[in-house]
């Protein structure tokens, strides 16, 4: 009898969801300071983390109004930044493609890094799951993050609004990147797309409107996916 039949799929998920929660706080509540730092009232902010639900591509958006970058160009570089989330979508059609409409759109709007890793992961080692099971297994996983996104993002922003402009906290927010992304450096490829997107950025630090950030990530992209190719080519393992 596998783990899957012994215990609901739904609570099992809450707890492999859980250790994320140590990650979501503190993010959260960095957001909802930040937020509020770039000029947005607590009500703009928390409509802003429940409507988009993507870290990487709301400090991203912060990071160009503080700029006085064009609304378009915000949209954008946001869309450009969560663009991985189609790579997700497309990774988890064989799981849970053939659930009801409604429940696909629910796990649609829940995909976050977090449940997303670990719904693959538990999918991969028992695939004997059904697609209920797995359904419920991937909500619950989002269970302890999601409400605690929500929630510490209004946190923040209530004390965002009460912290002084004069410690101008804008710094966070390239730090924040770092934090975030560090950790996915795995392979030769990741570290190349990061090292061309760096170098790019920089030269391209004068393009209007903060466009440089977009050309960049597509050079990182690119790179990042040539290097793959030459290492398979050469039968390097990643």
């Amino acid at each position: 009898m596998t783990t899957t039949t012994r215990k609901s799929p739904y609570r099992q998920g809450i707890i492999d969801g859980s250790p994320f929660i140590l990650v979501i706080i503190p993010f959260a509540t960095l957001f909802g300071v930040l937020a509020t730092e770039a000029g947005l009232n607590v009500f703009e902010t928390m409509a802003f983390s429940i409507v988009v639900i993507a870290g990487a591509a709301q400090f991203t958006a912060l990071q160009l109004l503080q700029e006085n970058v064009p609304t378009a160009i915000v949209l954008i570089s946001a869309l450009a930044v969560n663009l991985r989330m189609a790579m997700y979508s497309a990774s988890l059609t064989p799981y849970i493609g053939a659930a009801p409409l409604w429940q696909r759109a629910l796990c649609a709007y829940l995909t976050v890094d977090q449940s997303y890793v670990v719904g693959v992961a538990k999918f991969e080692r028992e695939p004997d799951m059904t697609v209920s099971q797995r359904v419920r297994y991937f909500l619950g996983a989002v269970t302890p993050i999601v409400p605690l996104w929500y929630l510490f993002t209004l946190v923040g922003a209530l004390l965002g609004a009460q912290v002084p402009d004069s410690w101008a906290l804008d710094f966070a927010i390239p730090i924040t990147f770092l934090a975030m992304i560090a950790p996915m450096f795995r392979t030769a490829a990741h570290v190349m797309a990061a090292l061309v997107a760096v170098i790019v950025g920089l030269l391209a630090a004068g393009v209007p409107y903060s466009l440089g950030l977009i050309i960049a990530g597509i050079a990182g992209m690119m790179a990042g996916a040539q290097t793959e190719v030459w290492l398979e080519r050469r039968g390097i393992k990643t």
